[in-house]
C-alpha cells in the first residue's frame, strides 16, 4: 500500500543518515498518516490522511 496522503499527495522523503565518520546510509521518512472516516461527495469513505491536513481542517470527519 503506498504511504501517500489521499489530500495532499505527501509521500516519503529519501535522505542520509550521516555519522561522524562522515559514512551515509538511506533512510526513509515516513509523512505520519490516519485513517478516517470523512464525508466525500455526500458519502462516508475511509481515507489516509496525513495529520497536517487534518490539523488544519482539510477534511471533514464522520460521525
Amino acid at each position: 500500500m503506498a504511504q501517500r496522503c489521499d489530500i495532499c499527495d505527501k509521500g516519503p522523503l529519501v535522505g542520509n543518515n550521516v555519522s561522524h565518520a562522515n559514512n551515509k546510509t538511506k533512510r526513509r521518512s515516513i509523512p505520519n498518516l490516519q485513517r478516517v472516516k470523512a464525508k466525500v461527495d455526500g458519502r462516508v469513505t475511509h481515507l489516509r490522511v496525513c495529520t497536517r491536513c487534518l490539523k488544519a481542517g482539510k477534511v471533514t470527519k464522520a460521525a
